[in-house]
């Protein structure tokens, strides 16, 4: 039934004119609407969906590299090779054939003499003195006895001067006889010394023992020689106290003879 000429059946209360969107009801202002279920949301025109579609990988953190098979993305950085690193600006390559710095693991490097091999202990003075006095008794004793029977069978100052050469001939006889031979002498074994050539090798031959002994060759010269003996052996006592290698006056007069413990 019509009132006036208007049918309520034909617009509804409530509702919108013919052609007009009805206006959302219950959404707050400045809400997203929601999306009914199953939908995708749609996006405004022109703007890209996100990147992240299901079944593409992520590319992988800034300093981590990629899984195992895969390849960096476009414009990535490939990982660095801690084996073919460029040096950073200020440090300095090391050259072609030279090992890399390795750091000091604090541990205390055995002895090394110059020209002599790893390890070796060089003797100290006082017991190089030792053996040099236990040498003299040995050697010393039969040569005493000759002196004394020269002496007195040729007498007088000619038997002296005799018995002092032969004397101290065998005495010096004695240390190159033992060094060239054995590459130590009776009292040198008895407290763990021995002569080392220079260079190192086991014996030393008769020429360098004749000079690394020549503080006892001068005693051949009777009371002159004695002196100038005595001279020699306290600057050989104190060159070897003042020498990192232990080797005295003599041991270099010798071409770098050295005794060593062992």
């Amino acid at each position: 039934m019509t009132s006036g000429g208007y049918d309520p059946n034909q617009y509804p209360q409530g509702g919108q004119p013919y052609g007009q969107q009805p206006y959302p009801q219950g959404q707050p202002y400045g809400q997203q609407p929601q999306q009914p279920y199953g939908q995708q949301p749609q996006q405004p025109y022109g703007q890209q969906p996100p990147s992240d579609p299901y079944g593409q990988q992520q590319p992988p953190a800034y300093g981590q590299p990629p899984a195992y098979g895969q390849q960096p993305g476009y414009g990535q950085q490939q990982p660095s090779d801690p084996y073919n690193q460029q040096p950073q600006f200020g440090q300095q390559q090391p050259g072609y054939g030279q090992q890399p710095y390795q750091p000091y693991d604090g541990g205390q490097p055995g002895y090394n003499a110059p020209g002599f091999g790893g390890g070796v202990q060089p003797g100290d003075l006082w017991t190089r003195f030792g053996a040099r006095i236990i040498d003299y008794i040995i050697a010393g004793i039969p040569a005493g006895i000759i002196y004394g029977v020269l002496s007195a069978v040729i007498g007088g100052i000619t038997g002296t001067v005799l018995g002092f050469f032969v004397m101290y001939a065998i005495i010096t006889g004695y240390f190159v006889g033992m060094e060239t031979t054995q590459g130590t002498t009776l009292g040198k074994k008895l407290l763990g010394l021995r002569v080392l050539a220079p260079g190192g090798a086991a014996k030393i031959d008769p020429k360098t023992s004749l000079l690394r002994n020549l503080f006892v060759v001068v005693n051949v010269v009777y009371c002159l020689g004695g002196l100038v003996g005595f001279g020699m052996a306290i600057y050989i006592a104190i060159t070897i106290e003042q020498d990192p290698n232990k080797q005295g006056w003599h041991d270099k007069l010798a071409g770098g003879t050295q005794v060593v413990k062992g």
